[in-house]
């Protein structure tokens, strides 16, 4: 395990004190989940960036492709 220095705006830390203190759990395990939380929402955002790209490079070959099974449909 790592450790580091944080500095947190003062209304972040008060927030997080009070949620903290009524869910029961230590600071250093409840900004753990936040940032591993907040890990997966972003590679989430990466993933679909990527894959939107990547859609559209590929949009034209799909379109022959799709446009070629539909000739070899209507000549059967």
């Amino acid at each position: 395990m790592k450790t580091l220095s944080l500095k947190l705006d003062d209304q972040i830390f008060s927030d997080t004190e009070a949620v903290i203190s009524s869910i029961k759990k230590t600071r250093n395990r409840y900004i753990n989940e936040a940032v591993d939380y907040y890990n997966r929402f972003n590679k989430r955002k990466i993933l679909a960036k990527k894959l939107a790209k990547e859609s559209v490079l590929v949009q034209e070959e799909s379109m022959a492709v799709l446009a070629e099974f539909e000739r070899i449909s209507h000549d059967d």
